[in-house]
């Protein structure tokens, strides 16, 4: 299991699956922060951990060990290209139901990343029994566009998103907002992939129009601090919040009046659709699937010119709460957790009851 966006979904699936049929182990890389293992535990489940994939041999044989050991029916891998090195143990160990799991793409300037994808997307039909992915875009970029895969939604509490006007004010008030400050909002890990540098030249621009904006941005990453030099380069220190690893995204995205997401790639970008389940107006690169359009509002934009971005934001004014508040649109339901967590669960019972289809 890879952190960040991907334990956000699986975690979701987890808390909301039922225990009492199927119970989920994880395997993650020994030097993983991110790990929720209090919580895990608490539902049930055991974390076991294993050598980063770097160390190829040490990796392979502890992988092949446990699969042997524990007799699990289902593997279900969630790190994309690198599912071929867990799931080709799996499949030399015997078990019997082996998922590989597309939850990203590759972009532009990550280049020995996106070498080491390459080869590895060669093989990665040649392990799995069954393929998902997050949406049509994920599926295709990893197994190609002739294999059969299914989506699998990265689907979320929608009620812990769904906009609150009470909430919102308490969460402004906690943030320091003051008035009508313009709250600007932007949630993912710091590294090259979510082009942090980007959205500060944006802000940098957007700082020049309007004096009553604020960019935040949530998350913790290798990238942060060449971000925050970079702020204090700007003289935007005062301007641009560093909020750091929350557990509490949801309400603040009730504070927030925009939300932006220029990354260089995504599987799909579960945060927009969170984003959009509170209703706010969202900027999203033109590498992102337009899948992750539920509302059909979204606005995306070439990540060639931070100009344009940030006329975009300037145009934009606070949504009246009474827009916020509505009810969420039919489309949506892909997205409800309770209605996927139910859905997996039944796959899960299917294959590992022998039916291979």
């Amino acid at each position: 299991m890879l952190g960040g966006g991907v334990e956000a979904v699986v975690m979701n699936y987890y808390r909301h699956i039922d225990r009492g049929k199927v119970q989920f182990d994880f395997l993650v890389d020994s030097d993983s922060t991110l790990v929720p293992r209090e919580e895990i535990e608490s539902l049930g489940g055991r974390v076991f951990e294993i050598p980063p994939y770097q160390h190829v041999a040490e990796y392979q044989r502890e992988l092949q060990r446990l699969f042997k050991q524990e007799g699990w029916k289902i593997v279900h891998s969630h790190i994309n290209a690198l599912s071929v090195f867990p799931l080709r143990a799996a499949k030399k160990a015997g078990v019997p139901v082996r998922i590989a799991h597309s939850h990203s793409t590759s972009g532009k300037g990550e280049y020995a990343k996106n070498a080491l994808k390459a080869v590895l997307k060669t093989q990665s039909n040649l392990y799995p029994t069954h393929r998902f992915a997050c949406s049509k875009f994920a599926g295709e970029w990893l197994f190609g566009k002739a294999a059969h895969f299914e989506v699998v939604y990265n689907a979320i509490d929608l009620d812990r998103f769904r906009f609150n006007a009470e909430a919102r004010a308490q969460a402004r008030a906690d943030l320091g907002l003051v008035g009508n400050q313009f709250a600007i909002g932007h949630v993912g890990r710091f590294t090259a992939q979510k082009n942090h540098a980007f959205l500060i030249d944006v802000f940098t621009e957007v700082a020049k129009r309007r004096d009553d904006a604020v960019l935040f941005l949530v998350g913790t990453g290798e990238a942060g601090a060449s971000v925050k030099a970079l702020v204090d380069e700007r003289g935007l220190t005062d301007r641009v919040k560093f909020l750091g690893q929350r557990n509490d995204v949801n309400r603040l995205y009730q504070a927030f009046d925009a939300f932006v997401l220029p990354s260089l790639y995504e599987g799909l970008g579960l945060v927009g659709v969170e984003a959009q389940a509170s209703g706010l107006p969202c900027l999203l690169s033109d590498a992102i699937t337009r899948e992750v359009d539920v509302t059909g509002e979204c606005k995306f934009l070439s990540i060639d010119s931070p100009v344009v971005w940030a006329d975009e934001i300037c145009s934009l004014s606070k949504k009246p709460d009474e827009e916020r508040d509505s009810t969420l649109p039919g489309s949506f339901a892909n997205y409800d957790i309770e209605q996927q967590a139910d859905w997996l669960l039944r796959r899960y019972l299917h294959l590992a009851n022998g039916d291979i289809n």
